[in-house]
């Protein structure tokens, strides 16, 4: 629950109380396993080899967004716990890759940081960096502003205008993790223990460090039906990643909200972890694409959707009809032809290619049919012989 002061949300002491059960409780599962925080998940055992077993027992989680990592990726794992996902993903990106965890709660990152020189030293190369900071806050280096704090304690309201002009100036910058620079964002299970004060932040902030091109994959919990407010104001249930969960249609929406195409559940458990006064929290792991900024140009493509389904409809509003040419602008036939796309999509190129200079606007708030005239040009007339010069022995 919050309140609203000059546009500025409140926490109340409920959401107070909330809060600091997640620190406490994760806290608390740095120092001693506590099965109760996480779901059954099975890691690719080959990755767990060089990992020190007290990470893996109090790490928590719901899912393995890791299964889903590319070589050579620079990777930001949100609410990087004892570092577990951080150090089998080191090893998926490879030398060349990079790995950013960040977490809030002090005793996790004192864990985490204490085996990177062990851990790297087995992989061969150092290639993870665990930072502090919120989720929701990717902007704000919590080690810095530690640093500025013991260098100028405030003791006045005047230390604590400077103090806020020094934010102010970090999150601009030097931000805690930079627009545009990270390819893969993935998170287990740490979303829905932000308050829903700062949840559409915390999606404003994945999107903004995440490249054109770039992509989540994300496992959290989710629950079926909205949760009432006497649970969220619950701290053991909120501190065990049941009632911050966002209900799952929702959840899905909220990356398209944000501009997010390709949306994806990628893995769904069929049996809710938990059940509470009849509302099911169960393990998802979703995935997401950036990557619609642009202009929309005519360049005489067109796109054949080879079903099952009648129809279907994209992010934008597109609807694609099974087995019809379908105009599209250059920037959805290219977004098209890559994942996740791509194995349902037959793109059609012109045969004279358009320059964008040259190229007009294309209006990609209707879906209209492309006539094969369009992509071949208005003065195509090439007839092929059939007597059998160009095909081979099993032609027909």
């Amino acid at each position: 629950m919050t309140t609203e002061t000059n546009g500025k949300s409140i926490l109340t002491p409920e959401k107070l109380g909330v809060e600091k059960a997640v620190r406490e409780r994760y806290g608390a599962g740095a120092q001693i396993q506590e099965a109760a925080l996480c779901c059954p998940v099975d890691y690719d055992q080959s990755y767990l080899q060089v990992i020190p077993k007290e990470i893996i027992e109090r790490d928590y989680g719901c899912g393995d967004p890791s299964r889903y990592v590319q070589q050579s990726e620079t990777v930001l794992d949100l609410g990087s716990g004892t570092g577990k996902i951080c150090y089998i993903v080191s090893q998926m990106v490879g030398k060349e890759g990079r790995v950013i965890g960040v977490d809030m709660n002090d005793d996790m990152l004192a864990l985490s940081r204490s085996y990177l020189q062990e851990v790297g030293d087995k992989i061969g190369y150092h290639n993870v960096a665990f930072r502090r900071g919120k989720i929701q806050d990717l902007r704000l280096d919590l080690d810095l502003v530690d640093l500025y704090l013991k260098e100028n304690p405030i003791k006045n309201s005047s230390d604590l205008l400077r103090y806020d002009e020094f934010i102010e100036e970090q999150r601009k910058n030097k931000p805690l993790i930079a627009d545009n620079s990270i390819d893969l964002v993935v998170s287990n299970c740490v979303l829905n223990l932000v308050g829903d004060e700062e949840k559409k932040q915390l999606f404003e902030e994945i999107y903004r460090v995440l490249k054109k091109g770039g992509r989540v994959a994300i496992s959290d919990i989710v629950s079926d039906e909205d949760v009432p407010e006497h649970m969220k104001n619950n701290p053991e249930l909120w501190s065990g990643c049941i009632s911050g969960a966002i209900r799952e249609d929702e959840f899905l929406q909220a990356f398209s909200d944000l501009g997010f195409y390709g949306v994806e559940i990628l893995k769904r458990e069929d049996t809710p972890w938990q059940t509470v006064e009849g509302i099911e929290f169960r393990s998802i792991t979703i995935t997401a694409y950036k990557g619609k900024e642009g202009p929309c140009l005519e360049h005489n493509q067109a796109v054949i959707y080879k079903g099952p389904w009648k129809a279907v409809i994209d992010d934008d509003g597109h609807t694609l009809y099974r087995g019809e040419r379908m105009a599209v602008c250059d920037k959805t036939f290219n977004i098209y032809k890559k994942a996740p796309y791509s194995e349902q999509i037959v793109p059609i190129s012109p045969y004279a290619e358009i320059p964008n200079e040259a190229a007009e606007n294309f209006a990609c708030t209707k879906s209209a049919r492309r006539h094969p005239r369009e992509t071949k040009g208005l003065e195509y007339d090439v007839t092929k012989s059939s007597d059998g010069a160009a095909c081979g022995p099993d032609c027909c």
